[in-house]
């Protein structure tokens, strides 16, 4: 759909309204510091006939100011930062430009000081113009930022346009600089000849905010010679953390489109091998082939991951031989810092990785510790069959939409372990492919079977590896959803983080746990920072979701959710979870739009079920409750409790409760934070449930 032509309704769901779009205001953002400059803005803008939103002035008497707030940026044609060191310090201003964003609005900045813009701003501002007001007054710059809000055709303005192929230099609008990624590597030329690694001097990651992640839209170069508009203009350069890095997907040079789980595989495996390494700030594995097979500048792909360096290759495997080619790219200057093509036998693939890691990591000068070696080898395998069963595994877990993907994952692991049974690596896949199983898509006894399967593939991950922090996240999970052991499993998390603080994966799940047992704050915090090393996956949002639920953060939670679809349209989890958050906020006839997508999972059907139910529509919703009982038995036993404790039924709720607890069902896990069943919580046999599960403080 045209952005231009969209308005956004309370359900946060685009309509095409072209009448609409000429009222639709502009949202201007500032500090409390700097209100006397922000409603001098407002007023340049009335009286130009623009309309404005702008807070407190327009918050309505009564209305909750933050859903205020989140309403009038869904509404907005465009937001109006006004950025001074104050803004910038501000935790407010970021979750407007982050939302703003997220809503695909542009946002144009008035810049009033010399501050240097943190990661957080500098992520979401990279691919957007600012009118520069440091050196001259405020009014100075309202034409431009006039004539910009108008923009030619009323839409989208601060995004900057195509530039054309002339041999005439691109003049922006005064005032108006404009992002440009060899305009910059000019201003900064004398800096690199210093410092071939600029981006060794930016901030430290320990600085940066734990926040959602969001993802921008590339910018646009400019022509070169193209001149900052405005005397004493100036731009902000790329600022990534220091000693960062992006492995995109290798390059499957074999000729047969079904090698490419092998250079897939390969990629992510040296991509959890330069996890391992402490003062590396790797991208995770589903935002770096958000790329694959796309054609991308490397300067896009920078900005979008907020990473220094960029490495990739390509792998031409012939039987048991394999080449692969690498080379490691500065990201701000494109200079390659180092290449190398490696010839080896599959059997040496464990020590091909830790050649590559070491020398990537000393290209970016960063120490590869005497431990790090053995971490990177740690729980693989030298057989290189197992090897390739186990990146067949991986490329099932990873694109697993359904029961039969997960179970032909689970069968090239088990094929893997066969030919290496000290494969440890492949246990702990084993493991979480395992557990997903029982969890999603498990009914009657196989519930229990791939539990227990998954337990045991953990538990002997452990034995062969003890210093594997994904085999200690496997465990916990299982120990947590399979066997309600939560004293353990929190053991196990914390171990897994301590192990692998740079993993996703393990961030994600720790996280999700967390908040299951009531530390929402800490999930939160862990969940945040799992996708903010993993931008691009949808899976990490969808988790990220789930846990701001737990935390009862639910506009936060379909921020999430909506992100996620962004990312992934077809995954109709994304708007079940949306759609329960919808139902937490009192927002029924959205949350039912939301989860009526087909085709209808489990979670949609939970969620109808509850909507139709509010909506006095009681046949719809037993309709919705009889499809799942013949879809999954007793499988859903926790729902069910949680649709009658919605109705009001709470006899009935006790009963589900209570077969769902003798059933073992995973649901249990987020019984201390489910909203859905504060109607049973006084009582005495739901009281009971609480004490048998034992779930720490």
């Amino acid at each position: 759909m045209d952005q231009r032509n969209a308005s956004v309704g309370k359900d946060g769901v685009e309509r095409n309204t072209e009448a609409a779009d000429a009222l639709r205001p502009v949202f201007v953002s500032y500090a409390s510091q700097d209100v006397v400059v922000a409603h001098r803005v407002c007023a340049a803008l009335e009286a130009a006939g623009l309309p404005v939103w702008i807070a407190p002035r327009d918050v309505r008497a009564g209305e909750p100011y933050a859903a205020a707030i989140v309403e009038a940026i869904n509404s907005c044609r465009m937001l109006v930062l006004v950025l001074t060191q104050s803004a910038i310090d501000s935790p407010h201003v970021l979750r407007e430009v982050e939302r703003a964003s997220s809503k695909k609005r542009s946002v144009l900045s008035i810049r009033l000081d010399a501050a240097n813009l943190p990661p957080e701003l500098e992520y979401f501002l990279s691919a957007n113009h600012w009118l520069e007001a440091s050196s001259g007054t405020i009014e100075s710059v309202f034409p431009a930022l006039i004539e910009s809000v108008r923009g030619r055709d009323g839409s989208h303005i601060g995004v900057a346009p195509p530039v054309a192929h002339s041999t005439a230099t691109a003049q922006p609008a005064a005032g108006v600089v404009r992002r440009s990624w060899l305009t910059r590597s000019l201003i900064v030329l004398g800096v690199i000849v210093v410092a071939a690694l600029g981006y060794l001097v930016v901030d430290k990651l320990g600085q940066m905010k734990h926040g959602t992640t969001a993802v921008p839209a590339p910018s646009t170069p400019t022509a070169p010679g193209a001149a900052a508009a405005g005397t004493g203009a100036a731009t902000t350069a790329f600022a990534p953390p220091p000693h960062s890095i992006a492995v995109l997907p290798f390059v499957n040079m074999s000729g047969d489109p079904k090698q490419d789980y092998f250079s897939d595989g390969l990629s992510e495996e040296l991509l959890n091998s330069l996890s391992s390494v402490r003062d590396l700030r790797v991208a995770a594995r589903t935002s770096s082939f958000f790329f694959k097979g796309k054609e991308v500048d490397l300067a896009d792909v920078a900005h979008k991951l907020n990473v220094g360096a960029v490495l990739e290759g390509s792998v031409r495997k012939d039987g048991e031989h394999v080449r692969i080619t690498a080379q490691l790219i500065n990201a701000e200057t494109g200079y390659h810092l180092w290449s190398h093509t490696y010839d080896r036998d599959l059997k040496d693939i464990l020590k091909l990785q830790t050649e590559i890691a070491t020398a990537v990591t000393t290209s970016l000068q960063a120490t590869l510790m005497a431990d790090t070696a053995a971490t990177i080898e740690l729980g693989g395998t030298q057989n290189p069959k197992a090897f390739d069963a186990y990146l067949r595994g991986k490329n099932s877990s990873n694109n697993s939409t359904d029961r039969a993907i997960v179970l032909s994952g689970i069968a090239a692991f088990d094929e893997a372990i066969r030919l290496d049974p000290s494969f440890a690596k492949a246990y702990a896949s084993k493991a979480l492919s395992e557990n997903g199983f029982a969890e999603y898509y498990g009914l009657g006894s196989e519930i229990r079977e791939h539990f227990q399967r998954a337990r045991a593939a953990a538990e002997r991950a452990l034995v062969l590896a003890p210093e594997l922090g994904e085999a200690h996240s496997a465990f916990a999970l299982v120990l947590a959803h399979g066997y309600f052991d939560f004293q353990q499993a929190l053991a196990e998390h914390e171990r897994a983080l301590a192990l692998s603080p740079n993993d996703p994966g393990v961030l994600l799940r720790a996280g999700w746990f967390v908040a299951d047992i009531g530390r929402s704050e800490a999930g939160a915090a862990m969940a945040r920072r799992g996708v903010s090393l993993d931008q691009l996956n949808p899976r990490a949002y969808r988790t990220l979701a789930i846990v701001l639920g737990d935390a009862h953060l639910y506009r936060e939670a379909i921020e999430a959710a909506n992100r996620a679809l962004s990312l992934s349209p077809s995954d109709v989890r994304q708007t079940a979870i949306r759609g329960l958050a919808l139902l937490q906020l009192g927002d029924v006839e959205a949350a039912r739009q939301s989860c009526d997508t087909p085709p209808l999972d489990w979670e949609s059907r939970l969620c109808l079920a509850i909507a139709y139910d509010k909506l006095h529509r009681r046949s719809d919703a037993e309709a919705q409750v009889t499809s799942m009982k013949a879809d999954l038995g007793d499988a859903s036993a926790y729902q069910y409790a949680e649709i009658y404790a919605q109705w009001g039924d709470v006899p009935k709720a006790l009963d589900w409760l209570e077969t769902a607890y003798r059933l073992r069902d995973p649901g249990l896990t987020g019984l201390k934070v489910d909203d859905l069943f504060d109607p049973l919580r006084h009582e005495p046999r739901f009281r009971e449930i609480e004490r048998k599960l034992n779930m720490p403080n």
